[in-house]
């Protein structure tokens, strides 16, 4: 591995770019969409029952658009129950946007937001310090656990908070996906970073069996359009790259044989699908619901 290349998550300001670049390029909110509209209503069917306010935890709840099509969902199953919304995320620049977004959405008169600016580490620690435990009817984990070191130790203690007909919600990766393929294939040539890891559907199905937790699992179709990561000299190439590969600047610092490896296997089936002169990476999502 070069010496000049280093980890995306090094540069917070260039990683927001990419991010919003590969939402801007991919169907992964319009798929989050399709699960929210088709399943999550029966998931939520009965988690207010007999109860005067619901409890919303989200965490890792970025700039709150998805957040708030669950809080959506939730106010349609139960109307005029109040609901509380907390929301643990670690950038106060994601925290902002979600309050800029709470503040133009109408219908919110019945919910309660709090925000808390820690990582999901943070506040499980915070919480244990406190001793006494809140518990909640509705935790949702939404493409966060890349970024968590103790994966099952996180889940264990997430469902401890789970109430009465409660459940989790966790959204990543499916191990049907092209990333599943790109990091097993290349993330060990890749820079190597303690802040974020490889995690699929399939290795957190194994944690949760491991857990003897009960969980669902639902798979749903995605796909980023990488095609401008094939013409050099453009920003959104930059970006994209930067996006799959967790590198801050890849196409600047790789060597020139990885890059040409991956201009390669990008284009192949296993990777991604060619579709009306587009090249359309595989980012299918997993939904995993979790019971009390």
């Amino acid at each position: 591995m070069a010496s000049s290349m280093r980890s995306l998550f090094s540069d917070h300001g260039r990683y927001v770019e990419s991010f919003r670049r590969f939402l801007s390029h991919s169907t992964e909110h319009q798929c989050m969409q399709e699960f929210m509209d088709k399943k999550l209503p029966g998931i939520i069917a009965r988690i207010g029952d007999t109860k005067s306010e619901i409890k919303i935890l989200s965490i890792g709840g970025g700039a709150g658009e998805i957040d708030l099509q669950i809080v959506s969902k939730v106010q349609a199953q139960y109307p005029g129950v109040c609901i509380n919304n907390e929301v643990v995320e670690p950038s106060a620049e994601q925290i902002a946007k979600y309050k800029e977004l709470v503040a133009k959405t109408s219908n919110l008169e019945n919910v309660k937001f709090a925000w808390h600016n820690e990582t999901s580490s943070e506040y499980q620690r915070r919480m244990l310090e406190k001793k006494e435990v809140q518990k909640w009817d509705f935790i949702h984990m939404i493409q966060m656990l890349y970024y968590v070191k103790d994966i099952p130790a996180t889940l264990k203690f997430f469902h401890s908070l789970l109430g009465t007909n409660a459940k989790i919600l966790i959204i990543v990766v499916s191990g049907s996906s092209g990333w599943d393929k790109l990091w097993r294939k290349y993330g060990s040539r890749l820079p190597q970073d303690d802040l974020c890891l490889y995690v699929t559907s399939d290795d957190l199905t194994q944690m949760l069996d491991n857990l003897g937790l009960k969980y669902e699992c639902y798979d749903f179709l995605s796909t980023l359009d990488i095609s401008d990561c094939f013409t050099d000299g453009n920003e959104t190439s930059d970006l994209l790259w930067d996006f799959l590969t967790e590198t801050c600047n890849f196409n600047a610092t790789a060597p020139p044989d990885l890059k040409a490896e991956l201009v390669k296997d990008l284009q192949e089936p296993e990777f991604s699908t060619k579709k009306e002169g587009k090249v359309l990476f595989n980012n299918n999502l997993s939904f995993i619901v979790i019971g009390a």
